[in-house]
């Protein structure tokens, strides 16, 4: 009788054990870290070509350093030469400064994007057969001497390589501050190394270049000004 009395008393605290271990709430799982919050998207390409509008998608707008010109025309122009520029003001082999700034705070992507960009709000392609007005023959003798078709192409709007620019068209007052300043040396602020274009330069007195800022400045080209109030 005893042993039976102690087999069930054995049964009930082992019964009693487990119905207390079933009510138990079992242990949480182990906190996951909480997720690293997403990088913000990319900025769209009109937000970064916004800071570009302000000067070069308004018609006629004049820079007035390192003196008054109008600020070129980029809309229509080759998207590889645009790069090659903005990289030339970033790396300080261009030296204007407010171009510097703005080239500086630019990553490669957002270089690439707004070449792109201004590549295609050109004109379109010109009609091939369109003859060149004849220039006269002082300065026909500068552009052989220089030989500017030789990169810039028969059109000067027809580069050899795409990492050259249209020229045709481009502002002449632009065109010539831009040659004279492949003539400037020790300059921290105005000027720009480029071994081939500054060795063209120097043949040519300012007088000269001038001329053929001119006449390239009047031939019909592919690039214009594309007007941009805001984007939305």
């Amino acid at each position: 009788m005893t042993k039976l009395l102690t087999s069930l008393f054995a049964v009930l605290v082992a019964s009693a054990t487990g119905f207390a271990s079933a009510q138990t709430p079992a242990a949480p799982a182990p906190t996951q870290p909480a997720a690293a919050p997403t990088a913000p998207a990319s900025a769209s390409v009109e937000a970064k070509v916004a800071m570009c509008i302000g000067c070069h998608g308004i018609p006629g707008y004049q820079a007035s350093f390192p003196e008054v010109h109008r600020v070129p025309l980029i809309s229509g122009q080759n998207a590889k030469y645009i790069v090659a520029a903005l990289n030339a003001y970033k790396s300080g082999d261009r030296k204007h400064p407010t171009m510097r700034s703005i080239a500086a705070g630019m990553s490669e992507q957002d270089i690439a994007a707004v070449a792109s960009w201004y590549e295609k709000q050109g004109t379109g392609a010109l009609e091939p057969a369109a003859p060149l007005p004849q220039p006269n023959a002082r300065v026909a003798a500068l552009l052989q001497k220089a030989a500017c078709a030789s990169c810039h192409g028969t059109t000067y709007s027809n580069p050899v390589d795409a990492s050259y620019p249209k020229i045709a068209g481009q502002h002449k007052d632009y065109l010539y501050v831009a040659l004279r300043s492949y003539k400037v040396d020790n300059n921290p602020v105005v000027g720009r190394n480029n071994a081939v274009m500054g060795a063209i330069a120097r043949q040519f007195t300012n007088a000269e270049l001038k001329e053929l800022a001119d006449y390239i400045g009047e031939l019909e080209g592919e690039m214009q000004v594309q007007p941009q109030s805001r984007f939305r």
